[in-house]
Protein backbone atom coordinates (compact mmCIF):
# COMPACT_ATOMS: atom_id res chain seq x y z
CA UNK A 1 0.00 0.00 0.00
CA UNK A 2 1.08 3.56 -0.60
CA UNK A 3 -0.44 6.90 0.23
CA UNK A 4 -0.17 10.44 -1.03
CA UNK A 5 0.83 12.40 2.05
CA UNK A 6 -0.28 15.87 3.13
CA UNK A 7 2.97 17.56 2.02
CA UNK A 8 2.17 16.61 -1.59
CA UNK A 9 -0.64 19.16 -1.39
CA UNK A 10 1.89 21.83 -0.40
CA UNK A 11 3.97 21.11 -3.51
CA UNK A 12 0.89 21.17 -5.76
CA UNK A 13 -0.22 24.51 -4.29
CA UNK A 14 3.26 25.99 -4.74
CA UNK A 15 3.41 24.85 -8.37
CA UNK A 16 -0.07 26.18 -9.11
CA UNK A 17 0.97 29.55 -7.66
CA UNK A 18 4.24 29.71 -9.62
CA UNK A 19 5.91 27.00 -11.68
CA UNK A 20 9.35 28.30 -10.59
CA UNK A 21 8.49 27.74 -6.93
CA UNK A 22 9.78 25.96 -4.87
CA UNK A 23 13.24 25.80 -6.51
CA UNK A 24 13.92 28.18 -9.43
CA UNK A 25 15.74 26.48 -12.28
CA UNK A 26 15.03 22.93 -11.06
CA UNK A 27 12.53 20.36 -12.29
CA UNK A 28 9.95 20.97 -9.62
CA UNK A 29 8.08 17.69 -9.73
CA UNK A 30 9.09 14.35 -8.27
CA UNK A 31 12.90 14.34 -8.22
CA UNK A 32 14.02 11.23 -6.28
CA UNK A 33 13.11 7.88 -4.82
CA UNK A 34 14.18 7.34 -1.23
CA UNK A 35 14.42 3.90 0.40
CA UNK A 36 14.73 3.14 4.08
CA UNK A 37 14.77 0.60 6.86
CA UNK A 38 12.57 2.28 9.45
CA UNK A 39 8.94 1.36 8.80
CA UNK A 40 7.08 1.03 12.09
CA UNK A 41 5.22 -2.07 13.23
CA UNK A 42 5.82 -5.78 12.71
CA UNK A 43 8.93 -6.65 10.68
CA UNK A 44 7.13 -8.78 8.09
CA UNK A 45 3.98 -6.65 8.03
CA UNK A 46 4.75 -3.00 8.86
CA UNK A 47 2.10 -0.48 9.80
CA UNK A 48 0.15 1.02 6.91
CA UNK A 49 1.39 4.45 5.87
CA UNK A 50 -0.46 7.58 7.01
CA UNK A 51 -1.03 10.94 5.37
CA UNK A 52 1.01 12.60 8.14
CA UNK A 53 4.35 11.04 7.15
CA UNK A 54 6.85 13.83 6.33
CA UNK A 55 10.03 11.82 5.62
CA UNK A 56 11.22 8.25 5.74
CA UNK A 57 11.76 7.10 9.31
CA UNK A 58 15.26 5.77 8.60
CA UNK A 59 16.41 6.79 5.15
CA UNK A 60 19.02 4.45 3.71
CA UNK A 61 19.56 6.00 0.27
CA UNK A 62 17.98 8.28 -2.31
CA UNK A 63 18.50 8.55 -6.01
CA UNK A 64 17.19 10.33 -9.10
CA UNK A 65 15.30 8.48 -11.80
CA UNK A 66 16.84 6.66 -14.74
CA UNK A 67 13.54 7.02 -16.61
CA UNK A 68 10.14 8.66 -16.37
CA UNK A 69 7.40 7.66 -18.75
CA UNK A 70 3.80 8.71 -19.39
CA UNK A 71 1.38 5.82 -19.94
CA UNK A 72 -2.04 5.64 -21.55
CA UNK A 73 -5.04 3.96 -19.92
CA UNK A 74 -3.90 0.58 -21.32
CA UNK A 75 -0.40 0.98 -19.88
CA UNK A 76 1.29 1.72 -23.20
CA UNK A 77 4.19 4.19 -23.23
CA UNK A 78 3.16 7.47 -24.86
CA UNK A 79 4.99 10.69 -25.75
CA UNK A 80 2.23 13.04 -24.54
CA UNK A 81 1.18 13.95 -20.98
CA UNK A 82 -1.42 11.73 -19.31
CA UNK A 83 -2.58 11.14 -15.75
CA UNK A 84 -0.35 8.03 -15.48
CA UNK A 85 3.41 8.27 -15.06
CA UNK A 86 6.08 5.70 -14.22
CA UNK A 87 9.23 6.65 -12.31
CA UNK A 88 12.09 4.13 -12.59
CA UNK A 89 15.11 4.16 -10.30
CA UNK A 90 17.96 1.66 -10.11
CA UNK A 91 20.17 1.20 -7.06
CA UNK A 92 23.42 -0.37 -8.25
CA UNK A 93 25.66 -2.86 -6.49
CA UNK A 94 26.79 -1.30 -3.22
CA UNK A 95 23.93 1.25 -3.08
CA UNK A 96 20.98 1.05 -0.66
CA UNK A 97 22.28 -2.12 1.01
CA UNK A 98 20.01 -3.38 3.78
CA UNK A 99 16.55 -4.64 4.68
CA UNK A 100 14.40 -2.05 2.87
CA UNK A 101 10.88 -1.74 4.28
CA UNK A 102 9.87 1.81 3.39
CA UNK A 103 10.04 3.89 0.19
CA UNK A 104 8.89 7.28 -0.93
CA UNK A 105 8.73 9.60 -3.90
CA UNK A 106 10.22 12.96 -3.02
CA UNK A 107 10.63 16.48 -4.25
CA UNK A 108 14.10 17.29 -2.95
CA UNK A 109 15.42 20.77 -2.42
CA UNK A 110 18.82 19.70 -3.78
CA UNK A 111 19.47 17.35 -6.68
CA UNK A 112 22.62 16.22 -4.83
CA UNK A 113 21.76 12.87 -3.19
CA UNK A 114 24.16 13.66 -0.35
CA UNK A 115 22.23 16.76 0.69
CA UNK A 116 19.14 16.19 2.80
CA UNK A 117 16.80 18.83 4.14
CA UNK A 118 14.26 16.69 5.97
CA UNK A 119 11.24 17.87 7.89
CA UNK A 120 11.38 16.60 11.46
CA UNK A 121 9.82 14.61 12.97
CA UNK A 122 9.18 12.20 10.11
CA UNK A 123 5.94 10.98 11.67
CA UNK A 124 3.78 12.15 14.52
CA UNK A 125 2.81 15.59 15.62
CA UNK A 126 2.14 16.86 12.09
CA UNK A 127 2.28 20.66 12.21
CA UNK A 128 0.74 22.35 9.17
CA UNK A 129 2.36 25.66 10.18
CA UNK A 130 5.91 24.33 9.69
CA UNK A 131 7.83 26.43 7.16
CA UNK A 132 8.82 23.95 4.44
CA UNK A 133 10.82 26.46 2.40
CA UNK A 134 14.12 24.83 1.39
CA UNK A 135 12.94 21.43 2.68
CA UNK A 136 12.59 18.03 1.01
CA UNK A 137 8.93 17.13 0.55
CA UNK A 138 7.76 13.54 0.79
CA UNK A 139 4.95 13.12 -1.74
CA UNK A 140 4.05 9.42 -1.80
CA UNK A 141 5.02 6.88 0.88
CA UNK A 142 4.86 3.09 1.10
CA UNK A 143 5.75 0.42 3.63
CA UNK A 144 6.30 -3.26 2.86
CA UNK A 145 7.76 -6.46 4.24
CA UNK A 146 11.54 -6.25 4.00
CA UNK A 147 13.33 -6.44 0.66
CA UNK A 148 16.84 -7.51 1.56
CA UNK A 149 19.35 -5.97 -0.83
CA UNK A 150 22.87 -7.34 -0.54
CA UNK A 151 25.96 -5.40 -1.62
CA UNK A 152 26.22 -7.37 -4.88
CA UNK A 153 22.56 -7.00 -5.85
CA UNK A 154 20.93 -4.46 -8.17
CA UNK A 155 17.46 -3.18 -7.28
CA UNK A 156 15.23 -1.50 -9.86
CA UNK A 157 11.96 0.06 -8.69
CA UNK A 158 9.27 1.34 -11.06
CA UNK A 159 6.69 3.41 -9.19
CA UNK A 160 3.48 4.19 -11.07
CA UNK A 161 1.31 7.16 -10.16
CA UNK A 162 -2.22 7.44 -11.51
CA UNK A 163 -3.82 10.78 -10.72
Amino acid sequence: DNIIVKDAGILVARLLKNSQDPVPGQDNGVTMLAVGTGATGAVLSPDAPTIYQRALNTELARKGFSATQFRDILGNAVAYPTNIVDYTCTFASGEAVGAINEMGLMHTYSLNTGVTNLISPALGGYDATTDVTNKDLLLNYSTMGPITKSSGAILTVTWRITA
